[in-house]
């Protein structure tokens, strides 16, 4: 089976398992339309779209590695940001929360931005409110992505987020609001299953972050660039994202010398806030 048989494939494994159209869509997060058109092969479906879809039907896991390999013929796919804006971007945090339900094992390396799993109400808000988004788009953006924070209490789930000092400490909301963040992921790095870890500016290093990505138990890779996001799936591609991860990972700070550097830099915006 190549990629442009899999839209048909997946409708007769649909109608095969006796589940209507709109069932299947709203377990695979999408609309009755997008399906249709995937099923009718009147679009290009993503590696992502092919597996919520799998799943929401309940198909083996024999049968799920065989569809996706036909989907990852393709390795790279690139999604325009401008296109999750007309989309709606509280759509795209529910297309990722429920990647999220399906990934045992979640590794998040950040350059630029605190995690959104990590985000503070008022720090998401302010990262949204850059888009321009209008007040009721804007709102369902931020509850999209609070709501996809249940996985951190999910004990079926290991997160583990390595990001760069320099995110603690850039100044994109008000000294008050960013040392409230800080406190959040120092509260977040105690919860079982979760490691939170930090790569200090300081000292000797052996590598060079590059862009922020999502690994997503050693099958799937997504990467935040200016313009869009990459979806890497070629296995040796996203071997090489692995060991970048575990080479900041082994660099980092982790556990009480984490939390006391993070504390540190959260007291600094306390000061900064006092005298401001």
């Amino acid at each position: 089976m190549n990629r442009s048989e899999l839209g048909p494939a997946l409708r007769v494994l649909r109608e095969a398992s006796g589940k209507e159209a709109k069932t299947v869509a709203r377990g695979a997060v999408m609309s009755a339309s997008k399906l249709s058109k995937i099923e009718n092969g009147r679009t290009v479906v993503s590696v992502a779209d092919v597996d919520r879809i799998l799943t929401a039907i309940g198909v083996s896991e024999e049968v799920k590695a065989e569809y996706l390999a036909a989907a990852r013929a393709e390795a790279t796919e690139a999604t325009a940001w401008r296109l999750y804006r007309r989309l709606g971007y509280h759509r795209k945090q529910r297309q990722i929360k429920a990647m999220d339900s399906t990934t045992t094992l979640l590794r998040v390396f950040q350059t630029s931005l605190v995690p959104g799993l990590l985000q503070t109400p008022e720090f998401a808000r302010a990262v949204f409110a850059r888009r321009d988004l209008g007040e009721e788009q804007l709102s369902r953006a931020v509850s999209g992505r609070l709501d996809r924070q249940v996985v951190l209490h999910d004990p079926a789930r290991t997160l583990q987020f390595v990001i760069l000092e320099s995110v603690l400490r850039w100044g994109l909301v008000p000294a008050a609001v960013m040392a409230e963040q800080l406190e959040r992921i120092v509260s977040v790095s105690r919860l079982p299953g979760v490691d939170v870890r930090v790569v200090p500016l300081a000292g000797f290093h052996a590598d060079v972050p590059g862009h922020s990505f999502v690994v997503r138990d050693d099958r799937l890779v997504t990467v935040e660039t200016v313009h869009a996001e990459l979806v890497v799936t070629d296995p040796r591609d996203v071997e090489l994202y692995v060991r970048k991860f575990e080479r900041f990972s082994s660099a980092a700070l982790s556990g009480e010398d984490m939390r006391s550097m993070v504390e540190g830099i959260r007291d600094e915006f306390l000061r900064e806030r006092e005298t401001g």
